[in-house]
């Protein structure tokens, strides 16, 4: 019987805390959706209109509650302050979606608020999440086989990512879907991979 992976509920990076989601982050989620909605809308199906603190409290519950079920393995992404009695920031989301544990294999999303673009932070916690994800079991990670990024080829920032960290570009899909901010305009999908 193989080794079933721990999942933990934060992870380290330099600069960052990875957190399960919880209720009490409605607030703090809501106001970097919020102000980051304009960079976000052409991207994003969830993130064409202002959120609603109630409903996104719900919603998390949701999200935590697949969490602990290893449905889906959302994290929030917190600045760490350089002084330890400022609070922290919350700046964005990541994790693994598309989960298959059987192979295993996942998929790993990201976003960053707006006002923190441009400092490596996706690209940091990217590289941790492809690090526990690959890492084996026996060695504290999730001993995934497979572990894809999916972004729109026109969104340059995403899609420079995964090469920079070593990712194979599988496949570049053409007219895959549509735009999160216009039904009517079809886009197209690059897949990138990690194999162990």
């Amino acid at each position: 019987m193989p080794l079933s992976p721990a999942v933990p509920h934060e992870i380290r990076t330099p600069r960052l805390l990875l957190r399960r989601p919880q209720s009490a982050d409605a607030e703090a989620l809501c106001a970097a959706i919020t102000a980051s909605l304009p960079e976000l809308r052409p991207w994003m199906f969830w993130a064409q209109t202002p959120p609603d603190v109630e409903a996104t409290r719900e919603n998390l519950r949701d999200v935590a509650a697949k969490f602990d079920a290893r449905e889906n393995l959302r994290y929030h992404v917190w600045c760490v302050p350089e002084q330890a009695e400022e609070p922290l920031e919350l700046i964005g989301s990541s994790g693994y979606h598309a989960l298959d544990w059987r192979v295993p294999k996942g998929e790993i999303g990201y976003w960053i608020a707006t006002a923190q673009a441009g400092r490596g932070y996706a690209t940091e916690v990217t590289h941790a999440l492809t690090e526990l994800a690959l890492t084996p079991v026996a060695d504290g990670g999730f001993g995934f086989r497979r572990l894809e990024i999916r972004c729109d080829p026109a969104n340059q920032r995403s899609a420079r990512i995964p090469p920079a960290l070593g990712y194979a570009l599988d496949a570049h899909l053409v007219n895959d879907t549509v735009a999160a901010n216009d039904p009517e305009q079809v886009r197209d999908t690059l897949i990138f991979s990690q194999t162990r």
